[in-house]
């Protein structure tokens, strides 16, 4: 996505398509141009040469989280890295001659490929939001918590509010088991499969309370556990707990396609303002 930075401007691929401010010239989403922080505007790169060479001046660009919009699945994908690098750094060095052997006949242990089953699960959701960013859906992805090592997948700017994306790639069908009544409190629990699963809504919810405080109260931020390659019946299914929604992919895109009271400028600004406060991990 970024490229060299000049004075005052930054090179960038687009994440949506817009037009050069100087010539009109149309400019493809994807497409290589230079983004002018002060007017939020774009210029071709044949603009940004006549620029040079003519020593016309260029607002200044303050190099922020504003164009680094994250790598899908990318912190998972090193804890993976590393956990793999490892095993085999220890393997090698215990056995010097079997090592490559032992390696080639036997598998990561479970708690190191669960990294690699949810850095796909990241990877393959956030592939698809960038593919459907436009300026009313602004995304972010793999965003560092302050004061935590912990991460959030995925954030979705858009018309109707923020969402909170945490992609789980679990076998089984996702339920609501609710227990309690009249005479005992109410309680909901995350099912999948037979597995209780309810933490995950745990994590989420303070995952949208760090959102919360960086984009104020007076927008709403919603909460979303996105199944991939869940057991999802061919009707019905979504559900919500403790406002959480637990849905799957195809389900979760239209929603954040959905028109909104909120306006591209304002959307812009909170997209702004969330790739600043949560920087890229």
């Amino acid at each position: 996505m970024a490229g060299d930075s000049v004075a005052g401007e930054k090179r960038m691929r687009l994440h949506y398509a817009g037009k050069c401010r100087l010539c009109g010239a149309e400019l493809a989403a994807r497409a290589e141009a230079i983004y002018e922080r002060p007017t939020k505007t774009v210029r071709c790169l044949e603009c940004r040469a006549a620029a040079i060479d003519s020593d016309l001046p260029t607002p200044e660009l303050e190099t922020d989280g504003i164009v680094d919009v994250g790598t899908p699945g990318a912190s998972a994908r090193r804890e993976f890295d590393r956990r793999q690098s490892k095993r085999e750094e220890r393997i090698r060095s215990k056995h010097p001659k079997l090592g490559g052997l032992i390696l080639a006949l036997s598998d990561d242990p479970q708690s190191t490929k669960s990294w690699d089953v949810g850095a796909v699960g990241e990877e393959r959701v956030g592939t698809r939001l960038n593919e459907l960013a436009s300026e009313s859906l602004l995304v972010l992805h793999d965003r560092r918590i302050p004061g935590s090592r912990a991460n959030i997948d995925h954030i979705a700017v858009t018309a109707t509010g923020v969402y909170v994306i945490d992609p789980k790639r679990y076998k089984g069908r996702p339920s609501l088991k609710v227990e309690g009544g009249p005479l005992r409190p109410r309680v909901e629990k995350l099912l999948v499969g037979s597995r209780d699963c309810t933490k995950l809504v745990d994590g989420v919810l303070k995952q949208v309370d760090v959102v919360r405080r960086v984009v104020g109260d007076e927008v709403p931020v919603r909460g979303v556990l996105c199944f991939v390659d869940a057991d999802w019946p061919l009707i019905g299914g979504s559900f919500t707990t403790r406002d959480v929604e637990s849905l799957w992919p195809r389900r979760l895109y239209p929603k954040l396609q959905a028109d909104g009271p909120l306006t591209v400028d304002a959307i812009a600004d909170l997209h702004r303002r969330l790739a600043i406060g949560l920087p890229a991990a």
